[in-house]
Order: C-alpha cells, then sequence, then structure tokens
C-alpha cells in the first residue's frame, strides 16, 4: 500500500522548495542533508520549522524538500511556505492558524532590476563637476 503523502510548493524572491509531508517523527531532510547540516543559522532553522509550531504538528511528519535557486535566507522562506501549503492539503482547519501567521501568502518582494544607464536598480554613475 503507498503511504500518505502530502505536497506543497513555495517560493520567495527566487527561491522554489518542492515540500513532501509523510506521517513520521519529525525528520527533516533538506536536499538529501538534515536541516541542521543545510542552513547553519538558527534563524533559519526557526523559520522553516514555523508552520509546523503554529499548527502544534512538531514531530509528527517527516519532511523531505527540495529546494532550489536564491540564497538561504530565500530557501528558507520558500521552505516555510512549502511546509504551510502541504500542511493545508493535509488537514483544512489548519488554514485560519497558518493564514493568519501569514505563511501561506508568497512573499512578493523581489529583486529590481538593473536599468540602462544607472549602475544599478537606483545607483547613478559618480557626478563629477569636471
Amino acid at each position: 500500500m503507498a503511504q500518505v503523502q502530502y505536497t506543497g510548493t513555495g517560493r520567495r524572491k527566487h527561491s522554489v522548495a518542492r515540500v513532501r509531508l509523510l506521517p513520521g517523527n519529525g525528520r527533516m531532510v533538506v536536499n538529501g542533508r538534515e536541516l541542521d547540516d543545510y542552513f547553519n543559522l538558527e534563524t533559519l532553522k526557526l523559520i522553516a520549522k514555523q508552520p509546523l509550531v503554529e499548527t502544534e504538528t512538531e514531530g509528527t511528519y517527516d519532511i523531505f524538500v527540495n529546494v532550489n535557486g536564491g540564497g538561504f535566507t530565500g530557501q528558507a522562506g520558500a521552505i516555510r511556505h512549502g511546509i504551510a501549503r502541504a500542511l493545508l492539503e493535509a488537514n483544512p482547519e489548519y488554514r485560519t492558524s497558518l493564514k493568519r501567521a501569514g505563511f501561506l501568502t508568497r512573499d512578493p518582494r523581489m529583486k529590481e532590476r538593473k536599468k540602462y544607464g544607472l549602475k544599478g536598480a537606483r545607483r547613478a554613475p559618480q557626478f563629477s563637476k569636471r
């Protein structure tokens, strides 16, 4: 018999996380490595686990994540978004608490594109009087 699994896709900035939730004992694997090995900063680990803490489901699911693109902070945010979506698929009653905490909303902030004639998105070339 196939095991029940719940999936969710999380995104933030340029990061995309594909999350699978399987009933288990709270193991969290990111790109084939344990969460503690993947993220060095404690804050990023906390960000990734926030939906589980909010819904009080820590230790009830094994989580397998494939994440790529962006930096570590963006990836942690994408994992949080993906876990929240997967939890919603597992139990629709979590919706109110997840939505109130803001975990179901994709963070729309992106890097602004560079414009021609400028050195960055808004940085003008250095002015020279002579």
